[in-house]
């Protein structure tokens, strides 16, 4: 079994930071996937070093899955979040085929603050890489959205500084897996994620971003914007759904009259309550990507079948919140959610872990402390003792595993179906 590209079609991506996941991942797909693709092997380097996983494992694991399970439809292989080359190569030598660039070290996150005068100065400091200013200067775009786009002299300039080297930078390694897909005679479709910034992605920015990156020939696929509001890990969608539809239609106008390519959402795990307006305004034009959504699932089971250990590794992750919470966006704080000692483990299981809230569609609802286990899964997956218990438990209880994803993405991908 080989993965493949996946172009045009409406994609889902499913992170497995265990390797256990693949058979719940998929009788999710089988119930409520239809017309959706699958990607089964996805894990950025910053998690398979966090997990002491290698890109060889990622695949054999999910391949090994889904054969067993029968999968007969196409799976794409995400190698997410790279950023130099050598994360290409070890990614390419075992078969990804979805390569997700991430130049967010190279972007200036402050941008929208700066003051004209400020402006001025930065942009004069990265004019170098901003040789495209001139072409833009000036234009205006009309979108069948009714909205339009003004590339003013400011917006040309807050481009250059936010996202200038990020495009360089971009384009550089979208030429690097080039080479390397090329000279290997393997299919290839790149990704990119220009998500990772503290203030989102204007219509100008996302247009001078994704047509510099065409021009370089680069085999653009999607691309993941910062969408207005908060996508924090573990819960739903903060913000007003009403903006960030329009937005979405926005950014979906801009990907089909550059491309056409998909738009992204990152961070898409538990983001249910703004999938349907995700799958309309893109007109199934779109990839989600999820991820610690199911290593939650996986301390679930354990919650379900062995509830001392699972209190322990609540314990455990609490003392690890504060520390392993600097690279996430999250706003939990260890306050928000019970120490062990003070609930039952029904509470804990319901307080850490649980999502999904009694409305009409199954929507979710905000658990800040599903946010404090999410971001220690590192420390708890490679520590001594909870690593071995929450892999022992997961392969002790298969059907418990499958059961929990199974019902969990079924939701995510009903919700997206409600949009096509």
């Amino acid at each position: 079994m080989k993965c493949k590209t996946l172009g045009m079609t409406p994609s889902f991506g499913f992170g497995d930071r265990i390797g256990t996941a693949t058979p719940g991942h998929i009788a999710a797909m089988n119930a409520h996937g239809s017309g959706i693709a699958p990607i089964f092997p996805q894990q950025s380097i910053r998690e398979m070093t966090r997990t002491q996983r290698t890109p060889q494992q990622v695949m054999d694991d999910a391949l090994r899955a889904a054969d067993s399970a029968g999968w007969t439809g196409d799976i794409g292989a995400d190698a997410d979040h790279l950023k130099i080359p050598n994360d290409v190569d070890v990614t390419a030598s075992v078969g990804f085929t979805f390569f997700t660039i991430d130049p967010s070290g190279d972007v200036d996150q402050q941008t929208d603050d700066y003051d004209e005068a400020t402006v001025r100065t930065r942009f004069d400091a990265v004019r170098a890489d901003a040789l495209w200013f001139d072409k833009y200067l000036g234009q205006s775009v009309d979108l069948p959205t009714g909205s339009k786009i003004e590339l003013t002299e400011e917006a040309c300039m807050r481009a250059a500084i936010k996202y200038g080297k990020a495009i360089t930078s971009a384009v550089s390694l979208g030429d690097y897996i080039k080479k390397v897909q090329t000279d290997a005679g393997r299919e290839y479709e790149i990704e990119l994620s220009v998500d990772e910034t503290d203030q989102p992605t204007t219509l100008a920015e996302h247009y001078i971003i994704a047509s510099e990156c065409l021009a370089a020939d680069m085999k653009l696929v999607s691309l993941a914007p910062r969408f207005i509001g908060d996508f924090e890990k573990g819960v739903d969608f903060k913000g007003d759904l009403a903006l960030l539809t329009k937005s979405l239609e926005d950014h979906a106008a801009i990907a089909k009259l550059l491309g056409p390519y998909k738009i992204s959402l990152h961070s898409g795990s538990d983001k249910v309550s703004m999938y349907g307006a995700l799958a309309k305004a893109t007109g199934g034009m779109f990839h989600v990507k999820t991820a610690g959504t199911s290593y939650l699932e996986a301390l679930r089971v354990v919650a379900r079948h062995d509830a001392e250990a699972f209190r322990e590794i609540v314990d455990f992750s609490r003392g690890r919140y504060e520390t392993d919470k600097a690279t996430y966006h999250v706003s939990a704080t260890l306050a928000d959610a019970p120490a062990a000692a003070d609930a039952s483990i029904e509470e804990l299981e319901r307080e850490y872990l649980e999502f999904w809230s009694e409305v009409p569609q199954g929507k979710g609802f905000t658990k800040p402390g599903r946010q404090i286990l999410h971001c220690t899964f590192g420390s708890v997956l490679t520590d001594d003792k909870f690593g071995p218990i929450v892999k022992d438990c997961l392969t002790s209880h298969p059907e418990t595993y499958a059961e929990v994803l199974e019902d969990h993405f079924g939701r995510h991908l009903a919700a997206l179906q409600s949009g096509l």
